[in-house]
């Protein structure tokens, strides 16, 4: 396990009415039963019939927010000083978030993406490393993520273990990406449907592989 430093997500997608685009997004909906797991080499899918997924994008605050006393800040820069540039992907407290948590693989990657902040976007790639477990801040009185609601031998909340890969070569911004995202809406495209528009308040997105591997292109692309 990594040191008291925890990875962080973005907790105001739990209490926001806005996403970083500053665009007011509906509250998420009641609690939702855990998804089923799914054999060890199938990709994931939410739901039966929904589109099958093995990528992820994950929001986390790169800058200083304080609750409680707490600095609740956690950039890549932060994943990538930890032992093994490892840590666990701690405080999500969404039921749709963490059901896809729920669902990821060992192995399955993901991309970094700085929330709640300046500048918006995603900012690197890091890979899971440990599959879903219990989430130990909520039992932890002292963590701001504590739950009193949740019992160890029924406990709500889960979490993974993320390692650093790296940088993206050139931080692609929110605002670049809803420009694709909006072009391939009216025209087609990889990113017409890409949950960061359409599920905008999750900390934690699904990807297609489609939708991964157009992102990934960009980085060698001018900004548009």
């Amino acid at each position: 396990m990594p040191p008291k430093k925890k990875a962080r997500v973005s907790k105001r997608t739990a209490s926001s009415g806005k996403d970083d685009d500053g665009e007011t997004v509906s509250s998420a909906g009641g609690k939702r039963k855990a998804a089923a797991s799914v054999g060890k080499n199938e990709k994931c899918s939410e739901s039966p019939g929904s589109p099958q997924y093995s990528h992820w994008l994950m929001k986390s605050e790169p800058e200083s927010r304080f609750e409680n006393d707490i600095d609740v800040k956690f950039g890549i820069e932060d994943l990538k000083a930890l032992p093994d540039q490892t840590g666990c992907w701690d405080g999500v407290r969404n039921y749709q978030a963490r059901n896809f948590m729920r669902q990821m693989k060992e192995g399955q990657l993901a991309f970094f993406y700085h929330s709640n902040c300046k500048e918006p976007g995603i900012a690197g790639v890091m890979k899971i490393v440990k599959e879903s477990y219990v989430d130990h801040t909520q039992f932890d009185k002292k963590d701001v993520h504590y739950d009193a609601t949740s019992k160890p031998d029924n406990p709500k909340w889960s979490m993974v273990d993320v390692q650093y890969q790296r940088m993206m070569k050139r931080f692609l911004p929110l605002s670049e990406l809803k420009k694709y995202h909006l072009q391939h809406r009216a025209n087609g495209g990889p990113l017409k449907d890409m949950a960061l528009f359409t599920r905008a308040r999750l900390s934690v997105q699904p990807l297609t592989a489609e939708e991964f591997d157009f992102i990934l292109s960009l980085e060698d692309e001018v900004a548009l």
